[in-house]
């Protein structure tokens, strides 16, 4: 994935030093020290995402040694771990002890929300496969939000499915590779991701276009002005300060070439869209 910034009424970045770690699954020590250790070969470039989510099964729970109630001391172990980049654990974190390294909070759901704004944190939301409770979330964490020493104001990221082409046609084409992965998940019979097809209608059951249109709702397919249009509008609805951008393309020629869109889309989006908590952006 790729993350755009899109401060509205700023200036627009592209960082792709982000890392999401499902904490529950690792011990905040080793977080922080191999966390440390990119932040020390790469200064400035690399930022923290935390979920809570299992984000495997049980068989690959267990042989990660993961306890299934590791998810109910999430919020106690966010807080270990940035205790260790404070440098304020008995256990020195080496690398990581004294270094900066942005955390984020990562949820599909009000927890995340609710856990973020608590705790001061910058909050990403998946709504690229799970937007169900995006909006009710965003409200939520703008609403709560504690102000920190790091960061004064809430600050949303939004993610978003994007297959841009240079047509429509094709970018609805490229699109049928996801489209195919979630329906296969759905099914029970998860698979890397499979090439497009031409007959995706003639593929799929009335129910997979149900579950698809709700798990897809964030997506941008089509052509430059498509896209456009479908991220301004996304920016407005949401009042998101970042957009994250997940384009899984079965070509790599054709998601490089998504990127390149999506690059020169960005630049032409209108920033000064209203914030969704009425906040002055600019």
């Amino acid at each position: 994935s790729v993350v755009i910034g899109f401060v509205a009424g700023g200036t627009s970045t592209i960082r792709v030093g982000s890392g999401g770690i499902m904490l529950p699954n690792h011990s905040p020590l080793v977080i922080a020290e191999q966390f440390g250790t990119l932040e020390s070969l790469y200064p400035g470039r690399i930022d923290l995402g935390l979920g809570r989510a299992p984000g495997s099964d049980q068989l690959t729970a267990r042989a990660l040694r993961r306890s299934l109630e590791a998810a109910d001391t999430f919020p106690q172990d966010v807080a270990e771990l940035m205790a260790y980049f404070a440098g304020g654990r008995g256990v020195p974190a080496v690398p990581g002890a004294g270094l900066q390294v942005p955390i984020w909070i990562l949820g599909s759901s009000l927890f995340g929300a609710q856990l973020a704004a608590e705790m001061g944190l910058p909050f990403a939301f998946a709504s690229h496969f799970a937007p169900a409770q995006l909006l009710d979330a965003a409200d939520i964490y703008r609403r709560d939000f504690r102000p920190s020493a790091e960061w004064p104001r809430p600050h949303l990221m939004v993610g978003v499915n994007v297959i841009a082409a240079d047509s429509d046609e094709e970018a609805r084409r490229l699109f049928t590779s996801l489209q195919q992965a979630f329906v296969n998940l759905r099914r029970g019979r998860p698979s890397q991701l499979p090439p497009p097809v031409d007959d995706i209608e003639n593929r799929l059951e009335p129910s997979d276009w149900f579950s698809l249109r709700q798990m897809l709702a964030y997506s941008a397919v089509g052509s430059p002005e498509a896209v456009r249009q479908t991220l301004t509008h996304v920016i407005a609805q949401t009042g998101a300060d970042e957009l994250i951008v997940a384009s899984q393309i079965f070509d790599h020629a054709a998601r490089l070439r998504s990127y390149e869109i999506t690059a020169a889309v960005r630049e032409t989006l209108t920033l000064e869209v209203p914030a969704a908590d009425g906040a002055d952006r600019r």
